[in-house]
Formats: structure tokens, sequence, C-alpha cells
């Protein structure tokens, strides 16, 4: 992963632990997936003359697209339920950590007693045996995590199910009773972590102002904070922000920044301006950003984040949900009836009270309002999601058959 795709050494090492802890729950959990027996005269007027054993099937074969940005992990999340629920899987990993998914995955499962055929790994870019693969008459069901791309893989898949997540905005609103400190170190590490490539990264904040109090008291804590980042090359252990995965996401999230630049937004870090070696970037930090500027609605992924004064709750909800992605967004606030208030205003699939959006654990449902995508992940839904309800009905001879 450290070669792959620039992950810094401790966060690699954490993924490999966190799917071998994901495999390990997933098999717990499997056995948890049962059926039900159901009476006919459980409805009004009908007799009890009918049992229905209710089970869950497998859907047959899975076709599972996971991302650069977490190679191993979310590649487990998809194989590892699509096989306790008794699928097949055939997998393609990305172009960018090819290595990770026929390693991490195959040949581990390979070695650990897989049968032939059970995981089956496809590489190649996905512009080129995407459509090929999560069209083809035998997949019975598309797991897809990406961005964009995933809106035409629907579009085309068919009539199986289809469990997507297409990346967000995810806002954070910070209201004016928050914890400042833990706020802001909130802020830095939700924004920042593996460079902002992560779905989950806090891409927006929007505070609520009370006369520029709250940016003057938060600001401070997280520029120092953003500051004390370390940023450097993924094998030093110590390292904090890496290269982004190619010069393509660099150039986009430049051009992002210098889009809001030229519409009045305020460069507070990196001091002098932005600053790239390669593919590594200095995060970025700007204030002062409005809704004319694409960064305020486009996903950066990367190590840039956008400061947004409010002048109220209000105001930050509607800027939230008018981007067209809902994946996660947070609230801070002491305030847990103003929390869950916001909770229910914002559209998006997860929100987060006095923390960073986060994937995991991996057993929470994960999922998408809007063009953030279909169906829940995490480990029981996940199950759920590549099974089918099967019906037997049993219609039993003796119409008066009772209990007793």
């Amino acid at each position: 992963m450290m070669d792959e795709v620039a992950k810094p050494y401790a966060a690699a090492l954490q993924e490999v632990m966190r799917t071998a802890d994901l495999f390990e729950f997933t098999a717990e959990e499997g056995v948890r997936v049962a059926g039900e027996l159901q009476l006919s005269d459980a409805f009004p007027g009908e007799k009890r003359n009918k049992l229905a054993l209710v089970q869950r099937v497998p859907l047959g074969v899975i076709v599972a697209i996971p991302p650069y940005n977490y190679p191993l992990n979310l590649a487990g999340s998809k194989v590892g339920p699509a096989i306790m629920a008794g699928n097949s899987i055939v997998m393609k990993p990305p172009s960018a950590g090819a290595v990770t998914g026929i390693v991490g995955i195959a040949a581990i499962m390979n070695l650990a007693g897989a049968p032939p055929g059970l995981v089956n790994v496809v590489t190649g870019k996905g512009s080129e045996i995407g459509d090929y693969l999560t069209q083809h008459r035998d997949a019975n069901a598309v797991s897809f995590t990406g961005g964009g791309t995933g809106l035409r893989v629907a579009k085309g898949a068919g009539m199986i199910p289809l469990q997507m997540e297409l990346g967000g905005k995810d806002p954070a609103l910070v209201l004016p009773d928050c914890n400042i400190k833990k706020t802001a170190a909130a802020l830095v590490k939700g924004a920042f972590s593996y460079a902002g490539q992560r779905c989950t990264a806090v891409k927006v904040v929007y505070i609520i102002e009370q006369e520029g109090e709250l940016s003057a008291k938060i600001l401070p804590l997280v520029l120092e904070g953003v500051k004390k980042l370390r940023v450097g090359m993924p094998w030093d252990d110590k390292v904090d922000i890496t290269p982004v995965i190619d010069s393509k996401s660099a150039a986009f999230i430049k051009g992002l920044v210098e889009d809001a630049q030229a519409k009045g937004a305020k460069v507070e870090l990196p001091e002098g301006g932005w600053q790239q070696t390669g593919n590594l970037i200095q995060p970025v930090v700007l204030t002062g950003v409005t809704k004319d500027m694409r960064l305020m609605y486009e996903e950066q992924f990367g190590p840039v984040l956008p400061i947004v004064s409010v002048r109220s709750v209000e105001e930050a909800i509607e800027l939230a949900n008018a981007s067209p992605l809902g994946l996660q967004a947070s609230v801070f606030t002491q305030d847990i009836d103003a929390a869950l208030s916001i909770s229910d205003a914002l559209q998006a699939g997860t929100v987060q009270i006095n923390g960073a959006p986060a994937r995991g654990p991996d057993h929470f449902p994960f999922q998408g309002f809007k063009d953030s995508g279909l169906s829940s992940q995490g480990v029981r839904y996940s199950i759920e999601a590549m099974t089918k309800i099967k019906s037997t009905v049993i219609n039993l001879a003796d119409e008066s058959y009772t209990t007793g």
C-alpha cells in the first residue's frame, strides 16, 4: 500500500489489522443472519393452515469494485460478506492498488483454503473492463465504491441489486457552544488524514458566527494543528501528509483552490500560498469561501479545508443540503437537543455528533443519500444486501390445525 497508493506506514499497518478483524467479525456475524417461520393466521381472516419458511439465499456472483484509498479494507468489506452469504465474487481492484488486491485478498484466500472459483480477481482499467463486468449477464449484484463513475455503473447494471458508495462533501457544522479545542482537533484530523483522500473526510466547515467571535477562537487552533502535520513520503512512519494518488488528482485539487482564490477566498495556509512538489501538496486552509466557488460543492479529495462563515444554523443546513452529495456530516455542539434536531434536517446517510466523519467501526451501518450511494454497508447490512428472500409455503392438510 505504501508504494502503490502512498499510504503512510502507520495507516497502512492499521488497515491490515482492521481488515483481519473485519473478516473475523464477518465470520461470526454470518451465523446470525437467519430466516424465520411465519403463520398464516397472523393476518386477519386467515386460517392457521399455512406455514411460510422464509430464508435468505445467496444472490450468486457478486461483482466487487473497491477504490484505491482503502485497497485492502474496502475490498475485504465486500469479499467477506459476499462469501459469508454463500456467493462467489469477481473483484476488480483499483488500477492503483491492484497488487494489494491480488496479494492481500486473492492470495490470502487461496492460502486459507478457499475453493477455486470462489474469489476471483480481474485486473485492468475500469474504463476498459468496468462495463463488461458490471453489465455481464452472470453478474447478480454489484458492490462499488468510488466517485461519479458509479452513477454510470448504476444506470447500466440493469435489474440487479446495487451497493454503491460514491463519495461525499461531508460538511461540519460548528455551533457557538462547541468545545473549541476538541472541535479544532477533530476538524484537523477529519480533513487531513491520508491527505484528505477519504470519502468521509471533512470537506467543508460551516462556522455559525456570533459577530466573528467563533472564527477568531477556532481558526487559530485549526491553523496551529495543521502546521504540526508532518509532510513527506509514506515509508516515513511519522508522516501525516503523503502525495495524492496521481498528477490528474493534484491538478484537479489545485484548480479548485485557484477558482476559490480568484473569487475572493483567502489562503490561510500554507504561508505564501499553494505549494506542491510532484503530487505532494502542502495542506491548504482557506477562509472566505462562498457558494459561488466550486470548492463549496465539488469533492476535493485532497488536503484542502475550506471554511465558511454563516449567520445561522438554518443557513448552514441550507448550504450543506444544496450539495448533490449526502454521505456524512458532523455537528459540533454541547446542546444534544440542537444536535439531534440538526441531524434530522441534514440530508446525509450518517451524522456524527462531536466527531469527524468516519466509515467505521466496520459493523456500523454506512450509507449515503442522493448521489452518494445506494444501499447500506457494514458487516450485517452487507450480508443482507448480498442475499435475497426466498419463501417456501407449506400448505397443511388439516385446516383445523391448532397449537393445542
